[in-house]
């Protein structure tokens, strides 16, 4: 398991994204593959999201990677921000298309084998905020 908190900043964004990359790699999902590209897509949309529609000043957000090899990857972030929950999956509006934004989720549910909004939780104990997880399933090498 793999997990960082990051500033909720574009920088914060970018760098869960990149260090993303680098911990598949370390579990064996090498850089430029399928998986791992769209595994980070993801990343990148739900930390994107978290800056942008969760962001509490002065709060972080955190990434969570679950491997579970031939199983599935599980990839988690949660924000501080519970008053503003994305729509479920399915639910997701499509954008006008002239809209410059509107799309990270719609690109989530188009990859994610499974996606949903959870509240946010640690080690047992409710917390503020919410939890976005998404899954690739994995199949057997």
């Amino acid at each position: 398991m793999f997990t960082q908190r990051f500033s909720s900043t574009p920088l914060g964004s970018r760098l869960a994204r990149h260090l993303a990359a680098t911990q598949l790699h370390a579990w064996g999902i090498p850089y430029r593959t399928a998986l791992s590209d769209t595994a980070t897509l993801i990343v990148a949309e739900l930390a994107a999201n978290a800056v942008t529609h969760g962001r509490v000043p002065g709060r972080d957000f955190e990434l969570r990677l679950i491997h579970a090899p031939h199983v599935h990857l599980q990839i988690e972030v949660s924000d501080t921000r519970a008053e503003r929950r994305p729509p479920a999956p399915g639910e997701t509006p499509a954008p006008s298309p002239l809209d410059d934004t509107g799309r990270g989720l719609l690109l989530v549910d188009a990859l994610a084998d499974r996606w949903e909004v959870v509240d946010r939780v640690s080690r047992g104990v409710a917390l503020p905020g919410k939890t976005v997880r998404a899954e690739l399933d994995l199949s057997p090498a």
